[in-house]
């Protein structure tokens, strides 16, 4: 191996490292149950449970972050993710949405529940529990929508 080559190799690692010092927060804002989108319309078991394991990591304040969050640049790619599935909706702050908006809301998830968008791939690659079955996605769209 050239010197060239050591040393490209040596600053690429000593890189990973130094970033290393750049963790993410892995702080959860509390959660208010009564705003809490499960606690307020009250799901079948089955679905709660579905919610719970496909939706409420990224898409709540209940997101629980496993070893691989710790390691840089990874877990800020992570972060990114839970932050933009936080804006785009939240479950803990349900009852914050006028009605209009949780009506939209409840139809955006129906939608990508359906057509397979929720939850993502690159989600399910390394959290398996959350690839839905047909009969999952199927009962998690009807009760979406039987909600408006």
């Amino acid at each position: 191996m050239s010197k060239k080559v050591k040393t490209i190799l040596l600053g690429i690692i000593g890189l990973l490292l130094v970033i290393q010092l750049f963790q993410i927060d892995k702080t959860n804002p509390p959660v208010r149950t009564e705003e809490d989108f499960i606690q307020i319309k009250q799901p079948p078991t089955n679905v709660e449970n579905t919610l719970r394991t496909a939706c409420y990591d990224c898409h709540s304040h209940e997101t629980a972050y496993p070893w691989y969050t710790s390691v840089a640049p990874i877990s800020w790619w992570i972060r990114h993710h839970i932050n933009e599935g936080r804006e785009h909706l939240n479950f803990s702050t349900w009852a914050q949405y006028d009605a209009e908006r949780q009506a939209h809301k409840l139809e955006e998830c129906e939608e990508e529940t359906r057509e397979g968008e929720m939850p993502l791939d690159s989600y399910t690659w390394v959290h398996r529990e959350a690839q839905l079955s047909d009969t999952q996605r199927q009962q998690l769209a009807d009760w979406f929508a039987s909600l408006r």
